[in-house]
Parts: structure tokens; C-alpha cells; sequence
């Protein structure tokens, strides 16, 4: 018999199956977390987990009228769909790896140039960061540094989920304001 869970993971993906963004929404935040874990551990690198997970739930939302309750549960159905998703991702990295062993790019030597502007644009990202609010900064040096999600993060911090998303965003938008500053100056 199936548990509650499978059974409310199945509604989702019948209301997934009809386009109800929302009910992705839903089933993002009950299983992203675990979804992360096990791209993460494939890909061992955070910037290609998010886009794999990121792959996981559009593929999701293009094929959930493919999910076949006979055959699994839902999370062993998304499972299957993160695992190969990052199998074929760390697959192309290997290719992509192999062709520039071949064909090395040829290394541009560091000037004092360029060294002083990436000096100068790390300084003007821990300004803009310093200017945060201590609330903003705090989440988004967890969120970057951590590589924790915004439910990890409303969890940490006992903080409400939309909470967490505001600030991020709001975060977000300052330092993009303050950096386009810094480089119009």
C-alpha cells in the first residue's frame, strides 16, 4: 500500500501532467534537497548540480504524462531521471575534457593588468557584499559559499521559505546595482 507521500507525490505529477506550475513548485521543495545530494555526489561540482537540477524538474514538466505509477514511485521515478541526467552531464565534461587534452587552448600569461582588475573586482565584491544587510549577506554567503538551497536555508535559519527568497533576490539586485556602479565609475 502505498504511503501518504507516494500518494500526494502522485497528485503532483497528475497536476504536473495537467500544467500546474505549482504543483512542480511543490515537488521541487519536498524532493530537490535529495536530488541535489545524489547530482552532487556524480558531479562533485555545485555549479553543474544546479543546472542538472534545474534539467531534472523541466524534464519533469515536459514528460510527467510518462510517469507510470506501476513501475516505482515518484522519487524513484526523479531519481532515475537526476542519475542519468548527471551521468550524461559528467559524460560530455569527460568528452569535452579529453578534446582540450588534444587541442589545449593556448594560456594567456597574467599582466600586471589584468591581475590589478581582478584585485579590483574582488575589492568591489566584498564592498558590495559589506554593504548588505547582515540578513541578506548572511543568506547569501550560505546559499554561494554552502551551496545551500533556500529550503536548506529557511531550515538553518528558522526562517519562512518566501522569507528566504526575498532576501536572496532583494540581495541579488543590490549587489548587481552596487557592481554596475562600481564599473560605470
Amino acid at each position: 500500500m502505498p504511503s501518504t507521500s507516494d500518494a500526494t507525490d502522485v497528485t503532483l505529477i497528475d497536476r504536473i501532467a495537467r500544467r500546474d506550475p505549482s504543483a512542480v513548485a511543490d515537488l521541487y521543495d519536498q524532493h530537490s534537497t535529495l536530488l541535489y545530494g545524489l547530482i552532487l555526489r556524480i558531479l562533485k561540482d555545485r555549479d553543474e548540480t544546479g543546472e542538472v537540477l534545474q534539467e531534472v524538474f523541466v524534464s519533469v514538466w515536459t514528460r510527467a504524462e510518462s510517469y507510470n505509477v506501476s513501475l516505482g514511485t515518484v522519487v524513484g521515478w526523479l531519481v532515475r531521471i537526476a542519475r542519468n541526467r548527471a551521468i550524461d552531464r559528467l559524460r560530455a565534461r569527460l568528452v569535452r575534457e579529453r578534446a582540450l587534452e588534444h587541442y589545449p587552448l593556448p594560456l594567456l600569461p597574467e599582466t600586471p593588468e589584468t591581475g590589478a582588475a581582478r584585485t579590483e573586482r574582488r575589492r568591489a565584491v566584498m564592498q558590495a557584499l559589506a554593504a548588505l544587510p547582515a540578513e541578506q549577506r548572511m543568506l547569501i554567503e550560505e546559499a554561494y559559499f554552502s551551496g545551500l538551497t533556500h529550503v536548506e536555508l529557511a531550515g538553518r535559519f528558522g526562517l519562512p521559505l518566501g522569507t528566504v527568497k526575498t532576501r536572496i533576490r532583494t540581495a541579488m539586485t543590490n549587489l548587481r546595482q552596487q557592481l554596475r556602479e562600481v564599473a560605470v565609475s
